[in-house]
């Protein structure tokens, strides 16, 4: 799959979904509008259609201000407690007088079950062209058909600027050396080890904690938490069996060291602004940053390696 942002792919998934209503509720709007002033035949309609209209859980039809005409018809029955509702200022119906005939809501949270939700909208117009209702139909957004292609992350640097409150003092304090800060030595070795010959593939350091948490590649789904004892300690590799370097990685294990030494001088240049954390996935090539000013950013490993300190700091000085 070809990389693309979060919202083309959102855009991408919504033009789909457009697809599969927009001719069938054109056409069931019509056959509404037929019947509009009987609340027996749309229900009967709704009723027909229901089973052939994919994914869909509530249809209903409303007048021209959008008070509700039916109940809302769901598989295999009804719901009669929303008949004479106003939906008019719900989010689903922004937009739809005088742009279009047929809208796709943006997702929004379901008044009862508080779940992610979208909303389709068709236009009812009687035989002169006259706007004379809405046709309604709900879809729950965890019910829909799997996209055919994942969302890849990007992998470009992000930079992301943290709680105003702590940059605004962040020249009114002082790094203080932590426990890890004088044995860098000995910490560092050992992460590294740990990523090349026991399977961790992301690993994050948490300098001012003095504590690293790290995730294994046979065991994904959950994360370890060592301290600082235990990260400064080497037999702390007798708990992870031996893990060839894995195959999918994609930064070069030789170059490890020489992102790490990077994180060390991140540390200690500067008393004020100064690394906190500082992250590496060996599989998805990405560095993760935290700064003293709470700014975050995240970049691929050989655009990380190709910066100098006087890059962060002149990022950082600016509010980073």
């Amino acid at each position: 799959m070809s990389e693309s942002s979060l919202k083309e792919s959102i855009r991408s998934q919504r033009e789909k979904l457009t697809a599969m209503l927009g001719e069938s509720m054109h056409n069931l709007g019509i056959e509404c509008s037929r019947v509009l002033d009987s609340r027996e035949k749309l229900e009967t309609i709704l009723h027909v259609i229901l089973p052939d209209l994919s994914y869909c859980k509530h249809l209903y039809v409303l007048d021209v201000n959008g008070k509700q005409l039916t109940s809302n018809i769901i598989q295999g029955g009804e719901d009669c407690s929303h008949f004479g509702r106003d939906r008019m200022n719900r989010p689903y119906m922004e937009g739809i007088i005088g742009t279009t005939d047929f809208k796709l809501s943006d997702a929004y949270i379901s008044r009862n079950k508080k779940r992610p939700s979208f909303t389709a909208i068709q236009v009812i117009r009687n035989k002169n062209g006259e706007r004379s209702g809405f046709l309604g139909a709900d879809f729950d957004l965890r019910e829909l058909p799997d996209i055919e292609k994942r969302y890849v992350e990007p992998d470009n640097w992000r930079q992301i600027k943290g709680d105003p409150a702590i940059r605004n003092i962040v020249f009114h304090q002082q790094r203080i050396d932590s426990q890890m800060d004088k044995h860098l030595d000995e910490v560092l070795p050992i992460m590294n080890e740990l990523i090349t010959e026991h399977g961790v593939f992301h690993g994050k350091l948490h300098f001012s904690s003095s504590r690293a948490t790290m995730w294994l590649i046979d065991d994904p789904f959950n994360y370890r938490i060592l301290n600082f004892d235990e990260i400064i300690d080497p037999d702390i590799c007798l708990a992870y069996p031996r893990h060839e370097y894995d195959r999918r990685a994609i930064v070069p294990a030789e170059q490890i060291s020489e992102i790490f030494d990077i994180f060390r001088q991140l540390r200690f240049a500067d008393d004020n602004v100064y690394l906190r954390a500082g992250s590496l996935n060996v599989i998805n090539g990405m560095i993760g940053l935290n700064f003293s000013c709470d700014g975050s950013h995240y970049m691929r490993y050989d655009e990380f390696l190709e910066k100098n300190t006087d890059f962060w700091f002149g990022t950082l000085g600016t509010g980073g």
